[in-house]
């Protein structure tokens, strides 16, 4: 898809001269000059990628460029605004961005890093676009299994082997670590199966007694214990038709591992306190983060129940495994998370917040990565994207270490100790705003130019 960039100026100049710029990078480039044309003009192409001069006619001032950045931004929140501004107008530059624009550029303007900005914002709309397609795609097709996102070799192996078991009433067993969608995967194949239109229905075995889970799953008659007033018709006919998940069958009490398999070799059930048994229809799929194997071994876990559910075994990876995935992952759950927060106006996440998240070694997976991205979209109050200083304290310390050889050499002469001392407070302002040469520059009392030539002095890249 090619970009349309929107140039906002009144300086024919500049407009020529980027206009072209940014054709021979394969750019689509409209022009306005003035406010009531650049709204015109973002209508009628559908431009995405807007660079806005925040001086514009009729008063000059810029307080009249960030009211219309706030009106591009309303009529189009996905689009990406680079604001331009003179030294003077940092400070409403830098609101500019905490309220939605992508980021800003110091006069005079160079033309390798306008190009390099607007790059990284096509490359984010292309990330967004993705996400957006991957969700419609599978929400259409799977419902609930719209998580299903990924692109990494290991994901799509577990997703490739999930769609080929579907079809099938072969028994599924799903292993993983806590928190690598084991559920999301058990919806998927059940959505996918003949079984669709039927119940899927999820138990936690570790989470009950076992007496409780016994007739959870099978059910009782009236009388059968002290608290069954009524009969129960337990799990197992409710799901009759459809898919039942038995989610950590590792922690089955051995007993009730015998009864669970007489339903899988016979398809009947017998209620707790009943005298004859019920016949049932039900796919099983079963999930664990136990290593089953070594419970047979130990006899924990029956070897005969083991290669009953262990029918086809799909092996979910860790978060950590999935290169590559984060960053569709974590603008999901972004999206996600907006249900749970409707006035929040974030809508992406910066460069420097996906670094820290993606040096991150996610020990809780899939679930830690959601709970997360909800937090930090609460800590975003009216930011229009996700910064760094919003992500949870753990992660914020999750960057790598700050480059080594800043130091002097020893008998260094005042001048090359300057020069130390200057790369190190560039270094450091860098880190901090991870990598934003704009907001870097301005921690400094620079010029983003003054920045860029003093980082190229230094060798800072």
């Amino acid at each position: 898809m090619t970009e349309t960039v929107l140039l906002i100026d009144d300086d024919p100049g500049f407009r020529d001269a980027y206009r072209e710029l940014l054709a021979l990078e394969g750019y689509a480039v409209a022009e306005a000059g003035a406010a009531p044309k650049a709204l015109s003009e973002l209508r009628r192409t559908s431009a995405r990628l807007v660079v806005l001069d925040l001086m514009l006619p009729p008063t000059g001032r810029a307080e009249e460029g960030a009211a219309l950045a706030d009106r591009l931004l309303a009529e189009r929140p996905a689009a990406k605004v680079i604001v331009v501004s003179g030294a003077g107008e940092t400070p409403l530059a830098l609101r500019l961005v905490e309220r939605g624009a992508y980021d800003f550029l110091a006069k005079p303007v160079d033309p390798d890093v306008l190009l390099s900005v607007v790059a990284r914002a096509a490359a984010r709309l292309a990330l967004e676009d993705r996400v957006a397609e991957l969700e419609r795609s599978l929400a259409a097709r799977e419902g609930d299994a719209s998580a299903m996102l990924g692109q990494s070799p290991a994901f799509l192996e577990a997703r490739t082997l999930c769609e080929r078991a579907a079809p099938t009433d072969v028994p599924v067993l799903i292993t993983g670590d806590s928190g690598t969608g084991k559920e999301v995967f058990a919806r998927y194949l059940h959505a996918r199966s003949r079984r669709k239109d039927k119940a899927f229905i999820a138990v936690n075995c570790g989470a009950l007694a076992p007496t409780l889970l016994e007739s959870t799953l099978f059910g009782h008659r009236k009388g059968a214990f002290t608290s069954a007033i009524k009969d129960a018709p337990g799990l197992f006919v409710e799901a009759d038709g459809g898919t039942l998940f038995l989610d950590e069958i590792g922690d089955m009490e051995p007993a009730l591992q015998v009864k669970l398999l007489r339903v899988l070799e016979t398809g009947e059930i017998l209620p707790v306190g009943a005298a004859r048994p019920l016949t049932v229809d039900v796919r099983v799929v079963s999930a664990t983060h136990r290593a089953l194997e070594s419970m047979v071994a130990d006899r924990t876990f029956r070897d005969d129940l083991y290669w009953r559910v262990r029918g086809i075994e799909i092996a979910l990876p860790r978060l950590a495994d999935r290169v590559g995935d984060l960053p569709l992952l974590a603008q999901h759950f972004l999206n996600l998370s907006r249900a749970l927060v409707p006035r929040a106006p974030a809508t992406a996440i910066s460069p420097g917040a996906m670094r820290r998240l993606e040096a991150c070694d996610w020990p809780g997976n899939l679930r830690e990565l959601r709970h997360e991205m909800q937090r930090a979209l609460v800590m975003a109050g009216g930011r229009g994207e996700i910064l760094e200083e919003d992500l949870s304290p753990a992660r914020r310390g999750s960057a790598p270490a700050a480059p080594a050889g800043d130091e002097p050499a020893e008998g260094a002469t005042l001048e090359e100790k300057i020069a130390a001392l200057e790369r190190r407070e560039i270094a450091a302002a860098l880190r901090a705003t991870q990598g934003n040469r704009s907001q870097a520059a301005a921690r400094l009392g620079l010029s983003r130019q003054g920045l860029l030539n003093k980082m190229d002095r230094h060798g800072l890249k």
